[in-house]
């Protein structure tokens, strides 16, 4: 007995050993030629073995095969293939180089494999856009913007034109996470809405989750923005840049050491406001960004990179009233490779959005802001071809400043007042799990686990029964209750403390070579809250953190869709559909005052939101013509019921349309390389009006006429519809050195639609009778731009 058992221990040891040294690892870097900038989400296919892999943010790869001779095939769209032959006899660690080019004879067979991969994977609600695809789109006098590109995608929108912000899903502005190589953007728009804060030339890559978001990210219920800059160029030194109407930019990369470190420098900036006093015209109203980037290879086991971005806008009207806003951000990050299967990334990051207000008139500054202190670690463990690892943790410290007021001159009767600061600190572990079952049937899974406190403040009102809103039941109106003391707390001191577990699973059961059907769900926690009385995001808005009397907004989304790739993968299509409903959505009492409220709780009710629809997503993605025509079908609600039997709740308790509840939206987006120097572009976009408030009728008090009002958002603004082409002409599409030049001529709106802004109702003075009066911001707007790169 004893001799079986020493035999058997034996025999466990060298099978275990034998299937140890049977597989080995393949694993590197993937980098553009030109320039050594890694790439993204490349593929690496074993078509011996109908598997592969994709790299990570950081162009790394692994994977696990047995002993054996193969094929390796890299592929990436707009490069050329890469086909080698590779023995596996150990691990191997090799690095490839990819070469812009056109398509080759094997691109029909690797374009097979990659298709198979992505309709196998369990990733759903996923949309990606390249810097060129997003070039290419016509925008607003001109200016390529990431925002407005997005917008055309199934199931995301925005209030209309000359609004900041994009809305996902039915979901609001705010419970979006925009995140710029890792760091949060709190405001991504300029001029109030007419540009984003990103400059594409900057952009590497872009990626918008909308449902079946992965447990790394966190801290929003609608989507997440996930951007990364470019690296820069570590092995010559470029430059490139545009001229338009109204702004410029330029951007200069080039080698710190050749091959192993790289420098990126972007510009951009608005001019308009040049020549405004040509026109005797003394307002002001430009923007300015800067991107930074420094990378460096350290070894082949460790990379560091210092990130930074800094906007600023500024409004200005005579002397009498002046605003800036802007974000600033730093992130520093270091990426170590453990093994050939374990790779981690370090991240330090600082964030900070200002919003300043010189109000010259009445003689006083207003800022606000908030500012946090990001600590990220992340890890990736390729422990098998079936099975990938990802986990990590994540602490953000937050300070919020609502609002300080300083008198500008001593005898302006202001008192400097400054309402109390915030403080907040949020922490999360995950784990994420890509698990291939079968050849059929992939999973992902996992959960994150997140904390959030918030810490002491200098004084915090108390309520009776701890409600800083009572009803009236003779009027049967929300009032603001009246604190009945004030508590200090230290810095240290938690006044409340939130934890929770969020799952998150997707899953993919692969139907033919070519189809598939996915399914998801995840759960998300929102502990930061931005308080708005606008249908989309203005500067003056204020963040606030969840607390005693501000509960945490609790997403539940699921999700599930039908995916296909037909004719030889030249077309492909996504129909999803999908359900949420969120806890906590803040509502706001009738007549809220929002702006320099030092008791916001006091305006402030917890409700419930849902959100349902359809969206169909048709893409062309071979040939001349190119593009993608989008649907979407949805309803999007909210809810505030009375939290007793005598309370009416808002809108008497009953469900009512978000403002941004779009029932239908068609987008079609669409680029025809005419010849080698001509190529067309254009989009088109027909969405339901946004809903509304009218007046329902009025009466006379004391001589006085005075509007009564329908339900909430019991009406809407007329149907959006506006149709925008451009032409793009490069006069030597050969020319691969020196000066190379394009030229962008656009018309937005071409058939001057004047769409409604908004309705306002007043009394003519002439009739005496009631009038509406509709705002519409942008008729037809033509431009043109160059373009240069040397």
């Amino acid at each position: 007995m004893k001799n079986l058992f020493w035999f058997l221990l034996v025999l466990w040891f060298t099978i275990t050993t034998l299937n140890a040294q049977e597989k080995f690892t393949l694993s590197g870097v993937i980098s553009e030629d030109k320039s050594n900038e890694t790439l993204i989400g490349v593929n690496i296919i074993i078509p011996e073995l109908q598997t592969g892999t994709t790299t990570n943010e950081y162009g790394f790869y692994s994977i696990t095969l047995p002993e054996g001779n193969y094929t390796v095939v890299i592929s990436y769209l707009g490069f050329s293939s890469i086909s080698e032959n590779l023995e596996l006899t150990q691990n191997i660690t090799k690095n490839f180089n990819l070469i812009e080019s056109a398509e080759n004879l094997n691109e029909i067979i690797i374009t097979d494999n990659i298709e198979k991969l992505s309709i196998k994977a369990p990733q759903m609600s996923v949309n990606k856009l390249s810097a060129t695809t997003i070039k290419a789109i016509p925008v607003v006098l001109g200016e390529t913007d990431v925002v407005k590109a997005i917008t055309l995608l199934p199931g995301v929108t925005n209030a209309g034109e000359g609004a900041s912000g994009f809305n996902v899903r039915g979901g609001a502005a705010d419970q979006n996470l925009i995140l710029l190589d890792e760091a949060t953007i709190f405001n991504s728009s300029h001029l109030f809405g007419l540009f984003s804060v990103f400059n594409a030339d900057a952009i590497k890559d872009l990626k918008l989750y909308k449902g079946g978001i992965p447990a790394r990210y966190g801290g929003r219920v609608s989507s997440v923005l996930d951007i990364y800059q470019k690296e820069g160029n570590s092995n010559n030194f470029h430059v490139n840049g545009g001229i338009g109407l109204v702004s410029s930019r330029l951007l200069a990369e080039g080698p710190i050491e050749k091959e192993k470190g790289s420098f990126l420098l972007a510009g951009r900036s608005s001019y308009a406001h040049l020549f405004l006093p040509l026109f005797d015209n003394n307002n002001i109203a430009y923007f300015y960004d800067l991107n930074t980037k420094l990378s460096y290879k350290l070894n082949n086991q460790n990379s560091i990179y210092l990130s930074g971005y800094f906007g600023r806008d500024v409004f200005r009207i005579q002397d009498s009233f002046e605003n800036t806003y802007g974000n600033s951000l730093l992130n520093f990050r270091w990426n170590h490779l453990f093994s050939d299967k374990l790779f981690s990334n370090l991240s330090l990051i600082y964030s900070d959005y200002y919003y300043g207000l010189k109000l010259n008139f009445v003689e006083f500054d207003w800022v606000s802001g908030i500012q946090n202190f990001n600590l990220k670690y992340d890890l990736k463990h390729y422990i098998s071809n079936r099975i990938k690892l990802q986990y990590g943790l994540n602490s953000i410290y937050y300070k919020f400043n609502p609002g300080e007021i300083n008198p500008t001159v001593e005898t302006s009767g202001i008192n400097p007042f400054k309402l109390t600061n915030k403080y907040a600190f949020e922490n999360a572990i995950y784990i994420d799990n890509e698990h291939d079952i079968s050849n059929k049937l992939a999973l992902s899974y996992g959960f994150r686990l997140s904390t959030f406190s918030r810490l002491g403040q200098d004084a915090l009102n108390l309520y009776e029964n701890n409600q800083a809103v009572v009803f009236n039941n003779d009027l049967k109106i929300y009032e603001k209750a009246q604190p009945i003391n004030t508590k200090q707390y230290k810095r240290s001191d938690v006044i409340k403390r939130f934890f929770n577990f969020e799952p998150r699973v997707s899953a993919s059961y692969q139907l033919k070579e070519t189809s598939s059907i996915k399914v998801s769900y995840n759960k998300m926690s929102q502990y930061l809250h931005l308080l708005s009385n606008t249908s989309s995001p203005t500067p003056l808005d204020v963040w606030t953190p969840s607390g005693k009397y501000i509960k945490p907004q609790i997403l539940h989304q699921f999700a599930m869709g039908y995916f296909k790739n037909f004719e030889n993968n030249t077309f492909s299509l996504e129909v999803e559909s999908f359900y949420k409903t969120i806890k906590n959505r803040i509502d706001y009492i009738d007549g809220a005052d929002l702006i320099a409220n030092n008791a916001i709780e006091q305006a402030i009710l917890n409700g419930n939101a849902r959100a349902y629809g359809l969206e169909i997503l048709l893409r062309k993605t071979e040939g001349k013509f190119k593009g993608w025509l989008a649907y979407t079908l949805s309803k999007s609600e909210q809810q505030t019921k009375g939290r007793t039997a005598t309370e009416t709740g808002i809108n008497n308790g009953n469900w009512y349309n978000t403002p941004y509840d779009k029932t239908h939206d068609v987008s079609f987006t669409g680029s025809y390389n005419w010849n080698t120097k001509w190529e067309i572009n254009t989009n088109f976009i027909f969405q339901t009006g946004q809903p509304t408030t009218f007046p329902n009728g009025q009466y006379v008090y004391n001589g006085i006429s005075i509007p009564s009002f329908s339900n909430r958002n019991a009406n809407r603004l007329p149907t959006y519809n506006r149709l925008d082409v451009s032409l793009n002409y490069t006069p030597k599409p050969t020319k691969n050195k020196g000066l190379q030049s394009s030229w962008v001529f656009s018309v937005y709106n071409i058939y001057n639609r004047k769409n409604a802004a908004s309705i306002n109702f007043r009394e003519n003075r002439n009739t005496k009778s009631n009038e509406a009066i509709r705002l519409s911001i942008f008729g037809i707007i033509p431009s043109i731009s160059y373009n240069f790169k040397f």
